[in-house]
C-alpha cells in the first residue's frame, strides 16, 4: 500500500469538504491540487467527482429531519403535504437541466474542460462576478421559506447551476448567487443549494463510475473510500459554519479569494509547474 497516495487522498477529501458548499468550486480546487501535487488516483477524474458524495452524505445527515418529514408528508392531503410536494417538485425542476446536459456532454466536459488552465481562468472570472453581484443592488428578498420556492423559480436556479459544468465556476456559487438574484433570502438560497446538490452529485458520480467501471480497481475504490470519509467528516463542520456565515455576511471575501487562487495558479502554470 502506498502510504503517500492514501495521505494525498485524505488531504483531497478534506479539501473537498472545505470547498464543496462554498462559492469557490470544489472540483476546481481538487483538480488544481491533484495537478500540482502529482496525485495519480482513479482514472478519468472519477476521484475528484466521487468523493463529493461524502459531502452530500453530510447534508443528508444534517438535514435528515427535513428530508424525513418531506418523505412522510408527501402522500398527505394536508397543507404540510402540499408543501412537501412543492419542495420535491422544485428540487427536481432545478436538477433536470444539469441532468440533461450532463448526460449529453459528460465525455466532452471531462476531456476538454477538466484542466488547470480552465479552472484558474474561471476562478478569476467567477470572483469578479461575485464582487459585481455583491456590489449591485439586488431585488428585495421575497422568499424566506424553502417550501415557498416554486417550480418556475427552481427551474431558473437549475439553469444557473448548469454553468458549473465548467470546473472553476462553482455549483454552490452559481445556485446561491442566482437564487439571491431571483429574490430568495440568503440563508434559504444556501439551503436550497444544499438540497439541490443531493440529486445533482449523486447523478454525476453514478454516471462517472458507470462510464469508468472497466478501468477501476480495488485500490481505486479504497482511495475513493478514504477521500469519501474525509469529505463527509469535514463537510459536517463546514455546512454548519456556512449557514451561520451567510446569515450575517456577504460573499465578497470568497470573490477576492477566488481571484487570488486563480491568479497564483495561472502564474504557476505559465512557469511550467
Amino acid at each position: 500500500m502506498d502510504v503517500m497516495l492514501y495521505a494525498q487522498a485524505l488531504g483531497l477529501g478534506a479539501l473537498e469538504a472545505a470547498t464543496e458548499f462554498l462559492p469557490v468550486s470544489s472540483t476546481g480546487h481538487l483538480l488544481l491540487a491533484a495537478h500540482f501535487t502529482g496525485f495519480e488516483g482513479p482514472p478519468g477524474k472519477v476521484f475528484e467527482i466521487a468523493i463529493q458524495l461524502g459531502a452530500i452524505l453530510a447534508i443528508c445527515v444534517l438535514y435528515f429531519a427535513k428530508l424525513w418529514d418531506t418523505l412522510t408528508e408527501l402522500p398527505q392531503r394536508t397543507n404540510p403535504g402540499a408543501n412537501a410536494r412543492r419542495f420535491v417538485l422544485s428540487v427536481l425542476c432545478a436538477f433536470l437541466p444539469a441532468a440533461a446536459i450532463g448526460v449529453a456532454l459528460h465525455d466532452w466536459i471531462t476531456a476538454v474542460l477538466f484542466n488547470p488552465w480552465v479552472v484558474c481562468v474561471m476562478l478569476v472570472l467567477g470572483g469578479l462576478v461575485i464582487l459585481w453581484l455583491e456590489g449591485t443592488r439586488r431585488p428585495v428578498a421575497k422568499v424566506y421559506d424553502i417550501d415557498a420556492i416554486d417550480w418556475k423559480m427552481a427551474l431558473k436556479i437549475g439553469l444557473m447551476q448548469c454553468m458549473a459544468m465548467v470546473p472553476g465556476v462553482s455549483r454552490s456559487g452559481a445556485t446561491i448567487m442566482g437564487a439571491m438574484w431571483l429574490g430568495v433570502n440568503r440563508k434559504v438560497a444556501a439551503e436550497f443549494s444544499f438540497f439541490l446538490a443531493i440529486p445533482t452529485m449523486v447523478g454525476a458520480v453514478t454516471l462517472s463510475l458507470w462510464k469508468q467501471r472497466d478501468l477501476l480497481s480495488v485500490d481505486d475504490l479504497a482511495l475513493i473510500g478514504v477521500g469519501f470519509a474525509a469529505a463527509f467528516v469535514g463537510a459536517l463542520l463546514v455546512v454548519r459554519w456556512l449557514v451561520g456565515f451567510v446569515s450575517r455576511r456577504t460573499f465578497r471575501v470568497f470573490g477576492w479569494y477566488r481571484i487570488a487562487v486563480g491568479s497564483v495558479g495561472l502564474v504557476l502554470l505559465s512557469l511550467g509547474f
